[in-house]
């Protein structure tokens, strides 16, 4: 059962904030791709990165692509180097680090003060069944929108018009949280008051300048 959604007043003209749309990745919950390499010299990891366009690859992931598919196309251009990517694959859960600290009890707060909690995560449908057990307070959320299931991935305007029609969301009483410049604004774009993440303190404090009555 949904509770009633708090009305606080706000410093500015405009409608009270009555739903947070949580990103999750080093904001809820730390991601480190180094994890599954632990032992490794960090230099070799990198240059394994760099040679493979790693960043391009998890995107994709992301975005919807299998494993399998981006596995065969490492193994098409660096078969040398497939093995390292199917590491990180096997070994997905050694990439997350556990809650952000304080995150919890903020989530939890924002729930007891019966805002609507909603999740809009870039992650990989194949392994998204990791992410609650790392952090708990995911289970807090009424709803997630998983891109890896979508087939899109955020900056994409799209799935940030798909957290309004799916949920119900007005985005001028919405606030997106996100530790990523570019997913704000693209958040923006459609109407969404944004808040780049850096540390919980900090986004208590963007909270409050909102109108939310969330503590110090």
């Amino acid at each position: 059962m949904t509770t009633s959604p708090v009305t606080p007043s706000v410093p500015h003209d405009g409608p009270a904030i009555d739903t947070v749309v949580y990103d999750f990745g080093n904001v809820l919950i730390g991601w480190d791709p180094f994890g599954p390499y632990e032992g490794r010299p960090r230099a070799e990891i990198e240059a394994f990165f760099e040679a493979v366009d790693f960043a391009s690859i998890n995107h994709a992931a992301d975005a919807g692509t299998p494993y399998a598919v981006l596995l065969e196309r490492v193994e098409r251009t660096r078969p040398d180097l497939v093995d390292d990517l199917r590491r990180y694959v096997e070994h997905y859960e050694l990439s997350l680090t556990g809650p952000i600290d304080g995150s919890a009890e903020l989530v939890a707060e924002l729930k007891g003060l019966g805002l609507r909690l909603y999740g809009l995560t870039n992650w990989q449908a194949e392994t998204f069944h990791s992410a609650e057990p790392a952090a708990p307070a995911i289970g807090l959320m009424e709803d997630v929108i998983v891109s890896g299931r979508e087939g899109m991935a955020k900056p994409d305007r799209r799935i940030f018009e798909l957290v309004v029609e799916r949920f119900g969301v007005d985005p001028a009483r919405a606030v997106f949280i996100d530790d990523k410049d570019v997913n704000v604004d693209a958040a923006r774009g459609v109407g969404f008051h944004g808040v780049v993440f850096t540390t919980t303190e900090a986004l208590r404090k963007d909270l409050r300048a909102l109108g939310l009555p969330v503590a110090e």
